[in-house]
């Protein structure tokens, strides 16, 4: 049974990333991206649909040995866990090299103290755990082939097969260090090289050291936002400049239920504000690798712009069921594609052109062909911003007037209108102004709900939606409002859980609520970051530091985040680690960092 979500690290090489769960299993990795079929599916199924355990040898009828201690190495990606046994104590180093060539997976093992017996068991299946690959010798390495596929194992100690599992019993003493290594090639080519482990192991902590060199933040939660930093770092894909939302697919934001998505995909939304949070913080390289990734993307058709796209790209991502993975903790069904891509969410275009705007506003070189992406974005509102749509919360019940995307529609038209008057472009601007006042006026009038001094989740509806913790911060209205005042404490009211976090919106049990799904979810972490946000805001900024450190305590002891809490079970849900929790952590960091609002 895989471990909670909370029990795993990450590590990664900026194209595809694993999951490594403290008793030294990795039970997720995609190859040679990180939207290929899993060559290890244990977490969304069992140990039939691959994983590789490395570790002290136990009983077989025991369970596996969870470290005693686990950290990276410095702010690295560089696991280093520890076991504590009878025998001795023993480190494994994990880490998957920038690539260089093949994409590899490399574990080594080190010993401190004493003479511990160990014992790795690979066993991989290629296509998310339904193909057994075959298994050979090729001049001295183990390989692993199967239709487009080859994996290929190299250790530094005997293996032997059995079981379908390769096997390598060994003892390490004080000092020794002995390595593992897996490389992915497409089947038909040569072998790929042999690994280095230990030059690839300082490669990769050079590589890292001298990122984190960049960042101009040095406030007193320098240590959280760094670890956000990196993992968004690790979500990106290097070749394209493309951010996932998250390195899985299926992990569920109810155990049990049906809410599960494959997020291993660059919404739009998600990297404009991971690209937001990438200039604020010196990374301008980033920023304009994935603003160069956006123009690629919607070349040709912008008018038709998705929610989202491949990592490279790619329009088509349908959505399919895998029905022979039972799931995570019987989470089913288990989904790869995503059928929202097609969706109608009119605030990805207030997202994308906030960032075209901030990338702008902090002189990154002019692009002016993104200019006149944003123009032609603003074209597209002109005729279609007072249509319903999804929402930000891509519901797949019926389209509503989502009061969080006309406000997003405000935002593409404000910032495009401030884009013409800095002179870098031409537009109707009197048309535009006007615009923007009637979008506003819309708003106000048909989004606020006047004897609750609160705007809703849609125009005529009750219900309140966490999105419209964005009012404030976007600049449609100054955060002393009363409207906003009003909206703040109407969240904190009705969507707040006892733990004093945020969720997206009222849901229905096993009925289907607004987004036409039954079954409940936990805490929206993003949103509850946006909370901290708004009483920073408002004033109140001693309630807003104990929320973010409240919010700090849920991070794994690795300072990772999935996309909700769920305060019934006490643990994380939703796929793992994910950049709309990470990049908001950064954002209330330097926002609160700015108003001297944090103790010690």
């Amino acid at each position: 049974m895989a471990g909670r979500i909370e029990d795993y690290a990450l590590i990664g090489d900026m194209q595809t990333a694993a999951l490594v769960c403290r008793d030294g299993t990795v039970d997720w990795l995609c190859l040679p991206r990180f939207d290929s079929h899993a060559i290890f599916a244990g977490l969304l199924g069992t140990e039939e649909h691959g994983f590789w355990r490395l570790g002290p040898a136990h009983a077989s009828d025991a369970p596996p040995p969870t470290a005693a201690r686990r950290s990276y190495r410095g702010d690295s990606l560089i696991l280093e866990s520890e076991w504590d046994t009878p025998r001795g104590t023993v480190r494994v180093i994990d880490f998957m090299p920038p690539r260089d060539g093949a994409p590899q997976l490399i574990r080594i093992v080190e010993g401190v103290s004493g003479r511990v017996p160990m014992r790795s068991a690979l066993r991989m299946r290629f296509s998310y755990g339904r193909v057994v690959p075959w298994v050979h010798k090729h001049e001295g390495r183990t390989v692993a082939v199967a239709g487009p596929d080859s994996v290929w194992f190299d250790a530094e100690t005997e293996t032997y097969g059995k079981s379908l599992t390769t096997y390598s019993d060994f003892t390490v003493a004080p000092g020794e260090r002995i390595a593992f290594t897996i490389s992915w090639e497409p089947s038909h080519k040569q072998p790929p090289a042999l690994p280095e482990p230990e030059q690839s192991l300082e490669a990769t902590e050079d590589f890292w050291r001298e990122w984190v060199e960049h960042c101009t933040y040095h406030g007193p939660y320098r240590e959280a936002v760094i670890r956000s930093l990196i993992t968004l770092k690790a979500l990106t894909y290097a070749p394209t400049g493309g951010i996932v939302a998250a390195p899985t697919t299926s992990l569920p934001e109810d155990i049990g239920g049906v809410r599960n998505w494959d997020y291993r995909y660059t919404w739009l939304r998600d990297a404009a504000i991971t690209l937001s949070s990438l200039l604020r913080t010196g990374y301008r390289e980033e920023a304009r690798a994935w603003r160069e990734w956006l123009l690629r993307a919607v070349a040709g058709d912008p008018e038709n712009l998705q929610i989202m796209y491949g990592i490279a790209g790619e329009r088509e991502l349908g959505e399919a069921e895998l029905d022979w993975l039972p799931g995570y903790e019987a989470s089913a069904p288990v989904r790869v594609g995503n059928g929202a891509a097609h969706q109608l969410q009119l605030d990805v275009y207030g997202e994308v052109t906030e960032a075209l705007h901030l990338a702008h506003m902090t002189g990154l070189a002019r692009n002016d062909y993104a200019s006149l992406l944003q123009l032609k974005l603003i074209r597209y509102l002109e005729d279609h911003w007072d249509e319903p749509d999804e929402g930000i919360w891509e519901v797949r019940g019926p389209r509503r007037h989502f009061v969080h995307s006309k406000v997003m529609a405000w935002v593409a038209v404000d910032r495009t209108i401030k884009l013409i008057e800095s002179g870098d472009a031409d537009g109707p601007l009197e048309r535009w102004r006007e615009l923007r006042d009637d979008i506003h006026r819309d708003v106000c009038e048909k989004g606020y709900d006047k004897e609750r001094n609160t705007f809703t989740q849609s125009y005529g509806s009750k219900e309140l939606d966490a999105s419209l913790l964005l009012i404030p911060q976007m600049g449609f209205l100054p955060p002393d409002d009363k409207r906003v005042i009003g909206t703040i404490e109407a969240i904190q009211r009705e969507l707040s859980t006892s733990d004093g976090f945020i969720l997206r919106y009222p849901t229905q049990g096993d009925d289907e609520g607004v987004d036409g799904l039954p079954g409940d979810e936990g805490a929206f972490l993003a949103c509850s970051f946006w909370m901290a946000d708004d009483l920073a805001m408002i004033g109140r900024v001693d309630e807003a530091r104990k929320l973010f450190e409240k919010l700090l305590s849920l991070r794994n002891d690795l300072g990772l985040l999935a996309e909700e809490w769920d305060p019934r079970l006490r643990r994380q849900v939703g796929n793992f680690p994910q950049a709309f929790s990470h990049v908001p952590l950064i954002d209330t960091a330097l926002r609160l960092t700015a108003s001297g609002a944090y103790g010690g």
